[in-house]
């Protein structure tokens, strides 16, 4: 099912796209724009495809498409690691293509995020960004969410839901 705000939808990345894009190829109608895909984050992918043979699709888990309303282009991903852990916590991850940073879509990306997230059942989400990576971090402030650990390279930010 899609996510849909006014300027951007939510679109689940299915197994068979994950599938097709691991073999290296790239359907014209997923829209890229710029030339993001997720052929970058090979990993992601495999490791998706791996989780749904073995236990089946996760749903509402994993991959989506980032896609802008005003004319179905791809411009990034989102990834909803799940379920929700023990103590209800959730992880994501998010990124735009370049050529739509800042025009405050990354904000609508990650609080449609956070609103699946809410309905998962999660009770609270966490999202990592590099700690040079000052656009992101703000989008997360931005979004609510506050600074809840750092490491040399990342700063973890959390949010109840």
């Amino acid at each position: 099912m899609d996510t849909t705000t006014t300027p951007l939808t939510l679109h689940p990345f299915t197994v068979a796209d994950a599938e097709r894009v691991l073999s290296g190829e790239v359907d014209p109608h997923d829209g890229w724009e710029g030339g993001y895909a997720f052929t970058d984050e090979p990993e992601l992918l495999s490791a998706y495809v791996h989780a749904a043979r073995e236990s089946g699709d996760p749903a509402p888990y994993g991959p989506y498409l980032v896609r802008r309303s005003a004319d179905d282009a791809t411009i990034g991903g989102v990834n909803l690691f799940g379920p929700p852990d023990p103590d209800g916590a959730i992880e994501f991850a998010f990124g735009l293509v370049p050529a739509v940073r800042g025009q405050g879509l990354a904000l609508h990306a990650v609080l449609e995020t956070l609103a699946l997230a809410r309905s998962t059942g999660a009770s609270s989400a966490r999202a990592e960004a590099e700690v040079h990576n000052l656009p992101a971090r703000r989008v997360l402030e931005r979004a609510g969410m506050s600074e809840a650990g750092r490491t040399t390279d990342t700063v973890t930010y959390a949010i109840r839901l």
